[in-house]
Parts: C-alpha cells; sequence; structure tokens
C-alpha cells in the first residue's frame, strides 16, 4: 500500500501544508495510507486529519518512518548533512547551482532516496500542476503597500508575521493606508496575466489602489519603460529569465520619478538577468523593506517565502491543485512522478 507521510514543516514562520484533512480523506479513500506528524505551528488543526482517518506520529519523527513510506513536506529539511533513504516530496531548492541545493543532493546520494522536486511536478506541456503564485502576489502587494504607507508617516516598514486570514491582512493594510495618506498610490503590476499578478493586482484593488496591469505585449520593445517610474508602487511579478527586460535600472534612483517602493514578488536578486537591478539581497519578516535610496526615498520588499504570511489560504489553494496529482501516487513511475524523478536523476549524476 502507498503510504503518504506528511511531516511538520521546521523553517521559522512557516505554518503552511500541502494537504487538507479533506485531501487526506480523499486519498484514504482511494487506497493511500496516510500518516500525518504532530505540529506546533501547523495552520490547519490536527483533528481535521484524526477525522478524516490519518495515523498520527509525533512532531519530526519522519526520519523514523518506515522506508517505503513517501516523506510530502513543502520547505527545507535541516541541513543536518544525514543520509536520505526516503523519497521526498518538497521544494529542494537543489536544481540550479546553488551550494544548498547540492549538499541536499549528496545527501540523497548517500542515503539512496529520491527528491520529487515540487517546483518540477509538472503536466505533458511542462506546465507546474501546482503552485503558491496567487497569494505571494496578493500577500506581497500587501507588504509593499505598508512599505509605501510607512514612508507616508516618514518610517520604515515594520515587521510583518503571520495573519489568520487574508481578512485580518486586509483590515490591518487599508487602516495604515487611512491613517498614513489621504491619497491612494498608484501602483503598476508587470506579470498580470499570470497568478502571481493577478493576487497582486486583486490586493490593490481590494485597497482601492488604482492599478496598470502589464504583461508579455507591454514589456516586448525590452524597454526602457520610464512609465513605471511615473507611478508609487511597482510590483514586479515576473520570474527572471534570458532576456527578461530590466525593468527599473540603477540609474532610476537618482531619476525624477514617483516611485518610492518597489515589490519584486519575484525575488531574484542573485539572478544574472534581475529585472530590478537596484537592490542585491531578499528582505525578511522583521526588516521587510530594504532602502536603497534617500533622495528621494526607494524601499524594495523582497521577501522570499511571501505565501506563508497567509497559511490558510494558501495551504487551501496550493493543497487543491495538487491533489489530483497525489491521487496517482501509486503509480510513481509515469506522469507528474516519472517526469520529476527522471528530472532528479538527472541532477544527481553530475554529484
Amino acid at each position: 500500500m502507498t503510504h503518504l507521510w506528511v511531516r511538520a514543516e521546521q523553517r521559522p514562520n512557516e505554518e503552511r501544508v500541502g494537504l487538507t484533512p479533506e485531501g487526506a480523506a480523499r486519498l484514504i479513500a482511494a487506497g493511500i495510507r496516510v500518516t500525518v506528524e504532530e505540529s506546533s505551528v501547523r495552520s490547519i488543526p490536527l483533528g481535521g486529519y484524526k477525522e478524516a482517518g490519518c495515523e498520527i506520529a509525533a512532531e519530526n519523527a519522519w526520519p523514523d518512518a518506515p522506508l517505503d513510506a513517501i516523506i510530502f513536506g513543502l520547505k527545507e529539511l535541516p541541513e543536518d548533512g544525514t543520509p536520505l533513504p526516503h523519497r521526498h516530496i518538497m521544494f529542494g531548492h537543489a536544481y540550479k547551482g546553488q551550494h544548498s541545493g547540492r549538499a541536499l543532493l549528496e545527501r540523497f546520494k548517500t542515503g539512496g532516496g529520491t527528491l520529487y522536486d515540487l517546483e518540477y511536478l509538472v503536466d505533458e506541456d511542462g506546465r507546474r500542476v501546482a503552485a503558491f503564485g496567487y497569494w505571494a502576489g496578493y500577500a506581497g502587494a500587501a507588504v509593499t503597500l505598508k512599505t509605501w504607507a510607512a514612508q507616508q508617516r516618514g518610517e520604515e516598514c515594520p515587521p510583518v508575521g503571520v495573519y489568520p486570514s487574508k481578512d485580518a491582512l486586509n483590515a490591518e493594510v487599508l487602516a495604515e493606508l487611512d491613517a498614513s495618506a489621504t491619497d491612494r498610490p498608484r501602483a503598476i503590476v508587470i506579470g498580470a496575466l499570470g497568478r502571481v499578478g493577478a493576487g497582486a493586482a486583486d490586493l490593490c484593488e481590494a485597497m482601492g489602489v488604482s492599478v496598470t496591469k502589464w504583461d508579455m505585449a507591454e514589456t516586448a520593445s525590452g524597454g526602457p519603460f520610464p512609465q513605471i517610474l511615473d507611478h508609487d508602487l511597482f510590483l514586479n511579478c515576473i520570474l527572471a529569465r534570458p532576456g527578461t527586460p530590466v525593468f527599473v535600472p540603477r540609474d532610476a534612483l537618482s531619476a525624477p520619478r514617483n516611485l518610492t517602493a518597489i515589490g519584486d514578488v519575484a525575488c531574484d536578486p542573485d539572478s544574472d538577468y534581475n529585472p530590478v537591478p537596484v537592490y542585491d539581497r531578499a528582505t525578511t519578516w522583521e526588516a521587510p523593506a530594504l532602502r536603497v535610496a534617500t533622495d528621494p526615498v526607494m524601499d524594495v520588499m523582497a521577501i522570499d517565502n511571501l505565501p506563508s504570511i497567509l497559511p490558510v489560504e494558501s495551504s487551501a489553494d496550493y493543497a487543491a491543485q495538487l491533489l489530483p496529482s497525489l491521487l496517482t501516487l501509486s503509480d510513481l513511475d509515469s506522469g507528474v512522478w516519472g517526469r520529476a524523478e527522471a528530472t532528479f536523476k538527472t541532477h544527481i549524476k553530475g554529484i
């Protein structure tokens, strides 16, 4: 019997989960055994999984799980160097030359396990079967608006945390905007036709912010794009790749502009193709915005785990997208799982 083991997340500020109790019940009905670890932080209570018929294990007990169990989590494992003999479903961040990624692959090679990287679960056309993009855009736009509101008060954006719902986040952002300015800022979203851009635009519109929506057609010229500098906020929702134009060049920092807050939701400051090369590192929950200019001010929001700010909504959305693939776990040799394993084998050859 196929056995899926849902582990507790161990990364700070990570309360998401990739399987809801309703999804667990569907898996069990399909003949898949489901074990769910206890968790001190998971946004979805354990009781729902118990009612669904899941077996319950102690928090972080996955290293001792049966070797035929498939360990399912979202974020990174502790970097303790131990061999990994199990099959793991997670975001490995191991295939793009990252130092930590090579170390992870070495652990799999030593242990004999397999990585099914969630970023590389794709359909026949190469499209990802599940992504957190919408809520990344939504939360990223919210924190960028908080950054702009703080600027109006002569301050920098205060720390952010986990919100119990999007309504709670919306209420806080709305209150800060109302207290900080008489007029709403103007925003431009690039990548507006994608899920990330849609989330960013939806948050802005919910706050009464006028949004200019651009996508590939509007950026096909390759730039420059002085229109971006005419807006108060810019939200980048396009991943960096060869051929991506530069949207905000370094010289924009000293140019005449209305732009004072950038939300780089894609958050790729280390890429050679970074379309927002005015900053060089990701920001954090404790310091959400990086000040890159003072006259006039410019702040960049570039948090790399934005969906974790709204763990309930992002978990439910992602789990619903992923469930059809989880229901095929009994056939790991074909479909999304077969393609993910082939990708893993290609990359582990060079280790």
